[in-house]
C-alpha cells in the first residue's frame, strides 16, 4: 500500500469501541490526509510511504476537540470574579446588567478583525494542547449584523489558524437590552430575520439556546429549535445548569445533538437523552469557576448509556478556560471520570457531540488528526497540572 506518511513506534489510544482500545508498538499510516491504517504494526499491511516518523514509544491519540466554547468575544469579566468573590451570585450580576449584556456590549464595540485578533490567543492555547477541532458559539451579538459579525470572525480562526473550526448561532443566549422585557419579541426578531439570514450565508453549523430561568423559557426553545429545523440546522442546549427546566429532555425530543452542562438534570432527562441518542456535554471549568455544589449526574448517565463529551467553555464570566488537560483533570477530580472517559470525552465523545462523523478516533477512513505525547500512560494527560506534555499536533496529516 502507497501511503503519504507513516508513524511507527507508538503506543496508540485508538479510542475505537468502548475505551482507551491501546495498541502497544502501533503505527498510523496516511494518504491524502486520512488514515489509511491504524493499529499494530505486527498486523499492518505492507506501506510503502514517502515519509517515516519514528515516535520512539510516544503516546499517539485522536487531536483533541472542543465541542463547546465561546471563544470569540471582546473584554473580560474580572470585575464580576472579584463580586463572586465577595457573594454576589452569578444571577444577580445577571440581573444588575453584567453576565452576558456587559460582554455583548464590548463585542458590539469591536470590529470583526478586533474579534479576530482577541480570539487568536485563546485558539492558540487550546492548539498548543493538541486541539484539532474547535466549536465557536456566537451569542454575544444579539442582533442581526453583530451575530453574524462573530460568526464570520469564527470562520476565519479556521483559515488564520490549521484547525478545525465548527460555529454554532446561540442568538438565544440573553436577551439585549433593547428587547428588555419583551423575550418573545427577541424570539420572534430570531426566528424570523437573523437565523434566515445566518442559514442564508452559510454561517452556522448548529444552533444553540440557553434554556434557564435568566435565559429563556422551555417554550422560547422550542420556537428557535423550530427554525432550526426549516433551515436543516442540528440543535444543542445549554440546559439544568442553574435549575431543571426541563431543557434536556426537551432538546433530545428534538434529536439534539448534546444538552450541556446538567448539573441539575434528573432522571427523566437521563432516559430521554439515551433514547435520542444526545451527548452530555459536561463542563468542569464553569463547576469550579462558580463554586458550583451541585454534581451533574454522571452515574445516571453511565447507567443509561449516554456519551459523556467534555469542553472548556471557555468564555469570559463564567469558565476563563483555554486548557482541554485542565478540563479532563477537572473532570477526574470533581466529577469523578476515569482516565478513559476523561480521554473519551474530548475525543469520538466529543466528536460525536459536534455530529462530526470523520474524526474522534485512530481508524483506516478517518481523519488524520493526531496528538502525539511525551508521555507513556495516558493517565499522565488527566493527572497533571500546569504541564503540557505535547510533542507534535498532526492536522489533516500535516
Amino acid at each position: 500500500m502507497r501511503c503519504d506518511t507513516v508513524w511507527h513506534g507508538a503506543r496508540l489510544a485508538t479510542m475505537t469501541g468502548d475505551g482507551l482500545a491501546l495498541v502497544d508498538d502501533g503505527i498510523v499510516a496516511q494518504s491524502d490526509g486520512r488514515i489509511v491504517y491504524a493499529g499494530a504494526a505486527a498486523d499492518a499491511p505492507s506501506l510503502e510511504a514517502d515519509r517515516r516518523v519514528d515516535c520512539a514509544g510516544r503516546l499517539v491519540t485522536p487531536g483533541l476537540i472542543d465541542p463547546h466554547t465561546h471563544l470569540v468575544h471582546e473584554g473580560d469579566r474580572a470585575l464580576e470574579f472579584e463580586m463572586r468573590l465577595e457573594g454576589a451570585s452569578y444571577e444577580a450580576i445577571a440581573r444588575a446588567g453584567g453576565g452576558i449584556v456587559s460582554t455583548t456590549r464590548a463585542t458590539r464595540a469591536a470590529s470583526e478583525d478586533d474579534l479576530v485578533a482577541s480570539a487568536l490567543p485563546r485558539l492558540d492555547a487550546l492548539i498548543a494542547e493538541g486541539a484539532t477541532t474547535v466549536e465557536i458559539k456566537s451569542g454575544y451579538g444579539l442582533d442581526q449584523d453583530n451575530e453574524i459579525r462573530m460568526l464570520r470572525a469564527a470562520r476565519r480562526l479556521g483559515i488564520e489558524r490549521p484547525v478545525g473550526i465548527v460555529t454554532t448561532f446561540l442568538g438565544a443566549h440573553a436577551v439585549p437590552s433593547e428587547f428588555a422585557g419583551d423575550a418573545d419579541g427577541y424570539i420572534a426578531l430570531l426566528c424570523d430575520d437573523v437565523l434566515p439570514a445566518i442559514a442564508e450565508q452559510g454561517l452556522a453549523d448548529a444552533v444553540d439556546a440557553f434554556c434557564e430561568g435568566i435565559g429563556f423559557t422551555p417554550a422560547q426553545v422550542e420556537r428557535v429549535f423550530a427554525a432550526a429545523a426549516l433551515h436543516g440546522l442540528p440543535v444543542k442546549l445549554h440546559a439544568e445548569q442553574l435549575s431543571n427546566l426541563g431543557g434536556a429532555a426537551l432538546a433530545a425530543r428534538h434529536g439534539a445533538l448534546s444538552a450541556d452542562h446538567l448539573e441539575h438534570l434528573d432522571a427523566a432527562g437521563v432516559a430521554a437523552m439515551a433514547a435520542a441518542g444526545t451527548v452530555a456535554t459536561l463542563l468542569p471549568g464553569a463547576y469550579y469557576f462558580v463554586r458550583e455544589t451541585k454534581l451533574p449526574p454522571v452515574d445516571l448517565l453511565r447507567r443509561a448509556g449516554v456519551p459523556i463529551s467534555l469542553a472548556t467553555d471557555c468564555n469570559p464570566g463564567t469558565s476563563p478556560l483555554t486548557s482541554l488537560l485542565l478540563t479532563m483533570n477537572m473532570a477526574a477530580t470533581l466529577f469523578r471520570l476515569t482516565v478513559a472517559e476523561c480521554l473519551a470525552g474530548v475525543t469520538r465523545n466529543a466528536a460525536r457531540a459536534l455530529g462530526l462523523t470523520d474524526r474522534g478516533t485512530l481508524e483506516a477512513g478517518k481523519r488524520c488528526d493526531l496528538a502525539i505525547w511525551n508521555v507513556e500512560r495516558p493517565a499522565e494527560l488527566v493527572y497533571r497540572m500546569g504541564f503540557n506534555p505535547l510533542h507534535a499536533r498532526i492536522w489533516s496529516g500535516r
